[in-house]
């Protein structure tokens, strides 16, 4: 029964581009930068929280019900935005919440003091937060955003000030000192974070570098390591079959050609398994062989669909590793000779009895019998691959497409 064409463009969808299960190591330090941030955040607007909060609770004798609405609408979300630092969670969306409401909190304080207080020497509770909600839009908004709300939120202050005192020169002194010390402040704050930012995302960058570096010498130490065990086994077993084979004669000596070259190629289908210490007979699951295919997709830059059939099952470890090496030659192949047109990879599992593996493109396809003998990557990567652990490999190919089948069962 074919299978539904949405589920498996959802499914499809799921599957991570090549490089993107990676993203959460290659910003370690900037995770980390984040946190200590939101930790020391939540520290000091603790302490100037809490004094806000002392000097809002010393006006509340004499404040009528829209200035408890204030103190509401303002210290609810800031305790919000502590809690989201200090447990790590939602600390950006509970950040930009509080820097929004305390600015239009700020803007709305001449509506809340009372008119004929006009003493310039007291500050009002809701200027102890300034610099609060300037480190909570830190947090919370992007670095051109971040310097608008520290150049704005002083100017805010210092134009409630002054209609509160309605525009005195008692006012305009000390506001224009307290607007000043708050806007180099805030200032400060956005460039300390910006900086430490920076610091971490270099940190970063310079690790991606270094394990991208790493990876390439070791991938090209292990292709120079299975290349000489490749040679040595090509020297010391292929060719002694090839010679034996020469040089026998009677019936005997057929028999011994024939025992040392099915001895040779299974050694030389196990090869790569050995030299990377792979291919036990641990049970491994129908699951993991299609998450191997598919990181054998992204690691050939293929874009396919791997379809699922059948129900869960257990296979030996040796089988499975055929399997996947043997399907990655395939597909390598469809990328190479037909630029991956049409490649489509269908594993259908019967249980724990066995497994077959179907990669098929649309491309011109070959003649398969006028393949060089010097050529092994079908011979070798393919066919001897699946003989060395009992499986079967069948290919299939003309001018409308290339289909290779990879079964195994159980015997």
């Amino acid at each position: 029964m074919p299978a539904d064409p949405l589920s498996i463009r959802d499914a499809w969808s799921k599957i991570p581009s090549p490089g993107s299960t990676e993203t959460e190591f290659e910003r370690f330090t900037g995770k980390r930068m984040e946190r200590i941030l939101a930790i020391v955040v939540a520290i000091g607007s603790s302490a100037l929280g809490a004094q806000a909060l002392f000097a809002a609770v010393n006006t509340l004798s004499q404040a009528d019900v829209v200035h408890i609405v204030m103190v509401v609408v303002v210290f609810v979300p800031l305790a919000a935005m502590l809690v989201a630092c200090l447990v790590g969670r939602g600390v950006r969306t509970f950040s930009g919440l509080f820097a929004v409401v305390y600015l239009l909190a700020l803007a709305a304080w001449p509506t809340v003091v009372d008119p004929a207080d006009k003493s310039a020497g007291d500050q009002p509770w809701i200027f102890f937060l300034v610099n609060v909600g300037v480190v909570a839009a830190m947090l919370a908004f992007p670095l051109r955003l971040q310097f608008a709300w520290a150049a704005v939120m002083p100017f805010v202050y210092g134009y409630v000030r002054l209609v509160q005192g309605e525009f005195s020169r008692e006012f305009w002194v000390t506001t224009a000192f307290d607007v000043s010390f708050t806007l180099i402040l805030g200032v400060v704050i956005i460039s300390l974070g910006w900086m430490f930012r920076s610091v971490a995302a270099g940190v970063d960058e310079a690790r991606g570098q270094a394990v991208a570096s790493y990876s390439t010498a070791a991938a090209a130490a292990a292709a120079e390591e299975e290349r000489v065990a490749m040679s040595a086994l090509m020297h010391d077993s292929v060719l002694a079959a090839l010679i034996a084979a020469e040089r026998a004669e009677g019936e005997r000596a057929e028999e011994l050609a024939v025992a040392m070259a099915r001895e040779a190629l299974t050694r030389l289908a196990n090869t790569e398994a050995a030299v990377s210490q792979e291919g036990t007979d641990e049970p491994v699951g129908i699951a993991q062989i299609v998450v191997e295919l598919r990181r054998s997709l992204s690691e050939l830059g293929a874009d396919a669909i791997v379809e699922e059939r059948g129900g869960i099952g257990m296979i030996p470890g040796r089988a499975a590793r055929a399997l996947v090496l043997a399907a990655r030659q395939a597909i390598g192949n469809a990328v190479s000779h037909a630029n991956s047109r049409g490649l489509h990879i269908i594993v259908e599992a019967r249980g724990d009895q066995g497994i077959s593996v179907t990669v098929s493109d649309t491309g011109p396809g070959f003649d398969i019998t006028a393949i060089g003998a010097d050529r092994l990557g079908i011979r070798a990567s393919i066919f001897a691959r699946m003989a060395g652990v009992a499986g079967t490999a069948d290919i299939r190919s003309d001018e409308q497409g290339t289909t290779v089948v990879l079964g195994w069962e159980r015997s």
